[in-house]
């Protein structure tokens, strides 16, 4: 009796994949969750990162409030959240597109593949580069058609824009990448099912491919959006935050007042660090909820 006991409590096919689990979790445990609570705990003291932190309660939210910086960053975090969503769609139609067996699919393939294999320090630099006032490959498109350079980097209204538009270019690869995976394992006996019946063009995608693309859809758009609102390294390789302020998102704000030569302001910088936290979390909750809700009422 006891052997059979021993034998259930100590199942190798329950017992192993925890064991293997275990490094994961201790890592996202020590890395992610820990840091998470701690930058909470920070947000309400005042602490240059080498002192005695002082408590000061809800202040620095108070501060953030009024912080004319953090409302800016704010804003630009919402441009990129909108714009960045564009990556989606466009990563969906452009794995349809190569989602065929025709000559030289497999050079495209690579040619749409490249800019996800590439580091964002050089994303920022070739798209700097094609910026630029008077060298860069923009302007000299625009002025062959007679119109006047513009300096995209350095105009406050352009510069977020032009950056986002470099942040799109990997992101509608990653995208593509997760659809053409999805496509790989869409039923061909409902496509062909749908043929007969007629369906075709936009009501086969519409009706039959999108509903079987919903994980690589969900993916994407979580992606997308933590993506979007934790962008950083583009603004601190392409502007630096500038012309003026006017490119700041709330992850290179948070940097400048926690970690720059000119802050060292930890209860601060945590508090903006919460502040986008907490906005992540509204958006995977309510991603998370509508897949849930959604095959909840396929089951009914």
């Amino acid at each position: 009796m006891s052997t059979a006991t021993s034998t259930r409590r100590w199942n190798p096919q329950i017992t192993t994949p925890l064991l293997f689990l275990l490094p994961g979790v201790l890592f996202f445990l020590l890395y992610v969750i820990i840091p998470i609570g701690q930058s909470f705990n920070i947000s309400f003291y005042k602490w240059d990162g080498l002192g005695e932190a002082e408590w000061v309660g809800l202040r620095n939210y108070e501060r953030l409030m009024q912080d004319r910086a953090f409302e800016v960053s704010l804003w630009n975090n919402m441009k990129w959240l909108v714009l960045y969503l564009l990556a989606i769609p466009a990563g969906l139609f452009i794995a349809l597109f190569l989602n065929q067996t025709v000559t030289g699919i497999r050079l495209y393939k690579s040619l749409f593949f490249f800019p996800f294999v590439i580091s964002q320090v050089v994303v920022g630099l070739v798209f700097s580069w094609f910026y630029l006032p008077r060298e860069g490959l923009l302007n000299a498109v625009i002025t062959t058609f007679g119109m006047e350079p513009i300096n995209v980097l350095g105009d406050p209204v352009l510069a977020t824009y032009g950056v986002i538009a470099a942040g799109l270019w990997p992101q509608t690869a990653y995208c593509m990448i997760l659809y053409l995976t999805g496509l790989n394992a869409v039923d061909p006996e409902q496509i062909e099912a749908g043929r007969l019946d007629g369906a075709k063009g936009w009501r086969m995608l519409w009706h039959i491919i999108l509903p079987q693309l919903r994980p690589a859809t969900f993916i994407a758009f979580v992606v997308t959006i933590i993506g979007a609102l934790r962008s950083f390294d583009l603004i601190s390789i392409m502007t630096n935050g500038g012309p003026f302020g006017s490119t700041r998102v709330l992850s290179f704000y948070m940097f400048e007042k926690a970690l720059s030569e000119y802050g060292f302001r930890m209860g601060y910088g945590s508090a903006i660090a919460v502040v986008l936290f907490l906005i992540m979390l509204v958006f995977i909750a309510y991603f998370l909820w509508s897949m849930w809700r959604e095959e909840r009422a396929g089951r009914h």
